[in-house]
């Protein structure tokens, strides 16, 4: 739907994330193997225990997600599109480590780990982003069938729609059909 360019830096992560499902269609793209492998999530094995560990962690996924949409329709204005966890309860949870650059002295949270998960890697992409000035440009679309995320790069920062040739048309042809 989303005919903008990718958010910058870490924010990719969560527009790209966000953008897993359609509300439009329902399809909900983490329902597929090369879906769940785009975010490190594991395939449902069978065995003991396994299966119910990558359903745990696809669960959680679908959840932070919807978490994440919360917070972004919340950016752009709007209330939440049902009833979810509150980001900040998921993200307390995610171990993040200060790291220093020895060559500039500049300080950045990192995920702690070289196997990240997807929970620590989205708080690392939001701690980025809000030193950055950038978080709150992350928005969802108005568009109750949409609900898509996009980065808001117009000047006033007042963007509404992912595409102002589809949410964004409709949106003014439904308004103009009302007068």
């Amino acid at each position: 739907m989303n005919d903008r360019s990718a958010a910058p830096g870490g924010l990719a992560l969560v527009e790209s994330l966000v953008n897993t499902l359609d509300l439009e269609s329902g399809v909900d793209a983490l329902d597929t193997a090369e879906g769940r492998a785009r975010f490190g999530l594991p395939e449902n094995t069978e065995g003991a225990g396994h299966a119910d560990d990558a359903s745990g962690e696809l669960a959680g996924a679908r959840e932070l997600r919807e978490s994440l949409r919360a917070a972004l329709l919340a950016h752009a204005g709007h209330p939440p599109h049902r009833e979810v966890t509150p980001l900040g309860e998921l993200l307390a949870s995610a171990p993040l480590l200060v790291t220093i650059d020895e060559r500039d002295g500049s300080a950045r949270l990192a995920p702690s780990g070289p196997a990240a998960s997807l929970l620590t890697r989205t708080a690392a992409a939001v701690a980025e982003a809000l030193i950055a000035g950038t978080w709150n440009r992350l928005k969802a679309c108005e568009a109750a069938t949409c609900h898509w995320a996009y980065y808001d790069r117009s000047p006033a920062g007042r963007g509404r729609w992912c595409s102002m040739q589809v949410c964004g048309a409709r949106a003014k042809m439904r308004r103009y059909r009302a007068k």
